[in-house]
């Protein structure tokens, strides 16, 4: 019989060092917060400016999103780094910020692969 996997240990069964868990824990964070940015200037931004002709939505969320799409991608190579992924790899972690719902998805797909769930 099979003891259950370990939450503490990668899918290569190796555990994962501090240092990587804590990229982790940063990049999960940061792709929850950029994905719901995101959502928010797609679906509540740019329809206001675009039908409503209200462009102060879009004048906040806009920058901010993009402030924060940028440490989403400072935070994604850290990890990329940590965890020594190849470049398509971080190129399409990278990509996930940009289309609405693909950040939650290549959050959860990450930390289900490093955390062996």
């Amino acid at each position: 019989m099979t003891s259950p996997a370990d939450p503490a240990t990668s899918a290569g069964s190796q555990p994962l060092t501090p240092a990587v868990r804590g990229a982790l824990m940063r990049y999960r964070v940061i792709a929850y917060v950029v994905g719901v940015m995101l959502l928010l200037l797609v679906f509540l931004a740019m329809p206001l400016k675009y039908f409503a002709d209200s462009p102060g939505a879009m004048d906040v969320i806009g920058p901010t999103h993009g402030f924060l799409y940028m440490v989403y991608l400072l935070l994604t190579f850290d990890l990329f780094r940590r965890v020594r992924w190849s470049f398509p790899r971080l190129v399409m972690m990278a990509l996930a910020g940009t289309i609405p719902f693909l950040s939650f998805y290549a959050e959860r797909k990450t930390s289900h692969e490093l955390l062996g769930r």
